[in-house]
């Protein structure tokens, strides 16, 4: 027999009715938080609005409140479970930082990437214990005063440097009548990878640039020369003539490294599938190298397994990583006397499956200063410019090793000691062989 003692006038039991308005009010906030991402992507205030009134009328349609509940349910009351189990769930998708506080700064929600981002945030707290940042706090302010949404810089330099653009944006008056008292919502988009792209593009310009200018200037200079002064001075002309031929000799380095930097870029998503044996490619490179070598008093010696190597890759992008490392290593170790050149073949490392093929390029010369040894693949990055320039040097042979490296989803590996010369280390995965 049914217990009428617990049917209410409006058709259902209290707990029934309880969890109408529970489920009522976490659809509200769903529409709040939606409309505020909204906001944020510039489709207008209007959204804001039409967003919160959708949601109670979707509700009443679908018989989530009776009518004479329905004042009632629109009154403050404390968050429930169902509640706040659906803002997590909204918050929880959405991949950047967001916080929700009140007209105190005290936060009310948050969602994980705002946890990473500031582990000291915690509900209820205000948000100053955990975001020490003037400009921000000065914006919330603002904005609530204002109630114009607002967007600053954020900045933070521990663990890294990082860089967000905070859009604070109001929660309208409408939103107390879902029971959320009046604050604002706090956006965190991350410029990091935005801000270090422009400052590479512009260092890149700058420097390709400063290289390009040094020779056209030396090549104008001594046409102008020629064309004037030297225009019957035969020694002359045959100095300045060697001259250009060495600065347009630079200027076309400088260009094919950049074109080739740009291909192997292109190409960075596309693993090589070819089968290439990584002991047969020092060879050719040791017999390239040995007259320059010779003339500078060094020793190219090699040490090579007896069993082929064989790695997936490029042939033609390893021969121009093992060409570049040995260059290096004979134009900046000379003064060591010895180049020593060798490849094995090791058991991969923790993480990865299968064997690793090793390659090493080790020279004795004056060695490289601890704290350049972290920029050295970057674009033009030189430790001695004016040295590098006088052996020829672009500044753009390990950024291309690395790059290589990088497409053969292998390690590139710098070490070195003043003094002791250096090794660079070239690891990448062994292709596996079927006897």
């Amino acid at each position: 027999m049914t217990d009428t003692s617990e049917i209410r006038p409006d058709g259902g039991p209290p707990h029934v009715a309880a969890l109408r308005v529970a489920a009522f009010r976490g659809a509200a906030l769903t529409s709040l938080v939606l409309s505020a991402v909204a906001l944020w992507r510039g489709y207008g205030d209007g959204w804001f609005v039409a967003g919160v009134l959708g949601a109670l009328m979707l509700s009443a349609a679908a018989g989530g409140l009776p009518r004479k509940r329905l004042g009632q349910a629109l009154q403050p009351r404390p968050r429930s479970s169902a509640h706040s189990t659906m803002a997590e769930a909204v918050l929880a998708h959405i991949p950047d930082p967001v916080i929700l506080i009140d007209r105190r700064a005290v936060v009310l929600e948050a969602n994980k990437a705002a946890y990473r981002l500031l582990p000291g945030l915690k509900v209820g707290h205000p948000l100053s214990f955990a975001l020490r940042s003037p400009d921000v706090l000065d914006g919330i302010e603002e904005v609530l005063e204002t109630g114009a949404p607002l967007r600053v810089e954020y900045s933070e330099r521990v663990p890294t440097e990082r860089t967000f653009e905070v859009h604070i944006g109001p929660l309208r008056p409408e939103a107390t009548d879902v029971g959320v008292r009046p604050g604002v919502v706090l956006f965190f988009r991350d410029l990091t990878s935005a801000r270090l792209l422009e400052v590479m593009r512009s260092d890149f310009v700058a420097n390709a640039s400063h290289e390009l200018r040094t020779p056209l200037a030396s090549l104008l200079g001594f046409i102008e020369t020629l064309q004037g002064p030297a225009r019957e001075d035969t020694k002359a002309r045959e100095r300045f003539l060697e001259i250009m031929r060495v600065q347009a000799q630079r200027m076309k380095r400088l260009i094919d490294d950049l074109l080739s930097l740009s291909r192997i870029e292109m190409r960075a998503h596309v693993s090589p599938t070819q089968t290439v044996d990584l002991g047969s490619l020092v060879a050719p490179m040791v017999e390239t190298f040995s007259p320059a070598a010779k003339a500078k008093g060094v020793v190219i010696r090699t040490t090579l397994p007896s069993r082929p190597v064989h790695v997936f890759g490029d042939r033609d992008e390893l021969l121009r990583v093992i060409e570049n490392l040995i260059e290096n290593a004979v134009k900046y170790g000379e003064s060591g006397g010895a180049v020593d050149i060798a490849i094995e073949s090791t058991q991969a490392d923790a993480g990865r499956q299968g064997r690793c093929a090793i390659l090493s390029v080790r020279d004795y010369g004056p060695g490289i200063p601890p704290e350049h040894l972290p920029r050295l693949t970057e674009r033009f990055y030189r430790v001695d410019a004016a040295q590098s320039r006088d052996k020829g040097g672009t500044g753009l042979g390990l950024a291309i090793v690395k790059h290589i490296v990088n497409r053969h989803r292998g390690e590139l590996d710098i070490a070195s000691e003043p003094g002791q010369g250096a090794c660079f280390t070239v690891k990448l995965p062994e292709a596996p062989t079927f006897d």
